[in-house]
C-alpha cells in the first residue's frame, strides 16, 4: 500500500514532463512557421511549400523561402538551442545562476578565435567552427581555473569572466583594425545576428550542436549528482573532475559552434535556463531538452521581431536580445544579493 502514493506521484510527474515538452514543441513549430512566413513580405507558406515539394522553385516566394528565410530560421534554431543548453551546463558546473556563455567570457573567446581564423585563413570558412570552439575552450578553462582557486566566490567568477570577455573583445577590435579587408561582416559579427547566413555556414556547426545536445542529455543524471555538491557527488562515486571537464567541453562545443555563424549573441544562455527551470524544475533530464526547445523558439521569435518591428528597416537580433537580457541580468544580481542578505 505504501508503494502506491509514490507510484502515482512518479506517474503524475511523468505526465507533467510530457505536457511541458509537448507544449514547448508546439511553441517551436509555431515559431518556425512564423519565421518562415513573416518578414518584409508575407509568404503563403502552404502554397510555397507545395511548390517546392513539386520540384519547382521558380516563383519569388519559393526563392525567398529556400535561399533567405530557411537558412536564417535554421540558424536561429541552432544558435538558440546551443546557447541555452550551454548556459545550463555552465551554471551547473560553476554552481552559479548568474553564469552564461557571454557573461563569463566564453562567447568572447569564441569570437576572438573566429576573428583570428578569418584573418589568417580568409578562404577557409569551414574552419570557423573549429576556431570558435578552441576560443570558447580557452576562455572556459581560464574561468574554471579561477573558480577552482581558493576563496573564489560566485561574484568573483562573474567579475573575472567579464574581465576575460573584455580582453577578448579588445583582441577582436584589434584584429578588425589590422585586417579590415579579410573580415567580412566584422561589425555585424560583434553585434550578433543572422542576416546573410547561408546554408554552407551551418554545415560544420550543426553537427557539433547536435552532438553536444545529445551528449548533454546523456550526462543529465551525472549533472544532477554534480549539482548536489562536490563532496556529496564524490561520496556517490561520481568522478567529479572528469565530469566537470567533460561538461565544460560540451558547453564550449555548443557555444563555439553557435558563435561561428551567429556572432556574439548575448544573454540567451542566461535568460532561457532560468525560464525553463521555472517550467520544468531542476532535473537536468528534463531541463536540458526543455531549454533546447525554448531557446530555439525564443531566438527564432526574437529574430522575427527584429525583422518586422521596424520594417522596412531591420535591426540585428543581438541588439534586441541585449535590450531584453541586460535588465534581466541586473534583476538576477539584485535578487542574489537580497538572498544573501536575508540569510545573515
Amino acid at each position: 500500500m505504501n508503494i502506491l502514493p509514490g507510484f502515482y506521484s512518479e506517474r503524475n510527474k511523468g505526465h507533467k514532463t510530457g505536457r511541458i515538452l509537448f507544449g514547448l514543441s508546439v511553441l517551436l513549430a509555431v515559431s518556425i512557421c512564423l519565421g518562415l512566413a513573416a518578414g518584409s513580405s508575407v509568404l503563403d507558406l502552404p502554397a510555397v511549400v507545395l511548390e517546392l515539394l513539386e520540384g519547382s522553385a521558380s516563383s519569388p516566394g519559393a526563392r525567398i523561402l529556400l535561399h533567405v528565410r530557411l537558412p536564417r530560421v535554421c540558424a536561429a534554431l541552432l544558435a538558440g538551442a546551443a546557447l541555452a543548453v550551454s548556459g545550463v551546463l555552465i551554471q551547473a558546473v560553476l554552481s552559479n545562476p548568474l553564469a552564461s556563455p557571454n557573461v563569463i567570457g566564453v562567447n568572447g573567446g569564441a569570437g576572438f578565435f573566429t576573428f583570428l581564423t578569418m584573418a589568417l585563413f580568409p578562404a577557409n570558412r569551414e574552419w570557423l567552427a573549429a576556431g570558435a570552439f578552441l576560443g570558447a575552450l580557452c576562455a572556459a578553462m581560464l574561468i574554471y581555473a579561477v573558480a577552482s582557486g581558493a576563496g573564489a566566490g560566485k561574484l568573483t567568477i562573474i567579475l573575472a569572466g567579464m574581465a576575460v570577455g573584455s580582453i577578448f573583445t579588445a583582441g577582436m577590435n584589434a584584429i578588425k583594425t589590422f585586417f579590415p579587408d579579410t573580415l567580412y561582416n566584422g561589425s555585424s559579427f560583434l553585434i550578433g545576428g543572422f542576416s546573410g547566413v547561408a546554408g554552407q555556414d551551418l554545415t560544420p556547426a550543426w553537427m557539433g550542436i547536435t552532438a553536444g545536445i545529445l551528449a548533454a542529455c546523456l550526462y543529465s543524471r551525472r549533472t544532477d549528482v554534480l549539482c548536489l555538491g562536490e563532496e556529496t557527488a564524490f561520496s556517490l562515486g561520481l568522478p567529479v573532475k572528469q565530469t566537470r571537464f567533460f561538461l565544460i567541453l560540451i558547453a564550449c562545443i555548443l557555444a563555439g559552434s553557435a558563435v561561428s555563424f551567429s556572432g556574439l549573441i548575448s544573454f540567451v544562455g542566461l535568460l532561457v535556463p532560468h525560464i525553463a527551470r521555472r517550467l520544468s524544475g531542476t532535473a537536468h533530464r528534463v531541463l536540458i531538452p526543455a531549454s533546447a526547445l525554448l531557446g530555439a523558439s525564443f531566438v527564432t521569435l526574437c529574430d522575427l521581431a527584429s525583422r518586422v518591428l521596424f520594417a522596412p528597416y531591420e535591426i540585428p537580433v543581438g541588439i534586441l536580445l541585449s535590450l531584453v537580457g541586460g535588465p534581466f541580468f541586473l534583476f538576477l544580481i539584485v535578487k542574489q544579493r537580497n538572498r544573501r542578505g536575508g540569510g545573515r
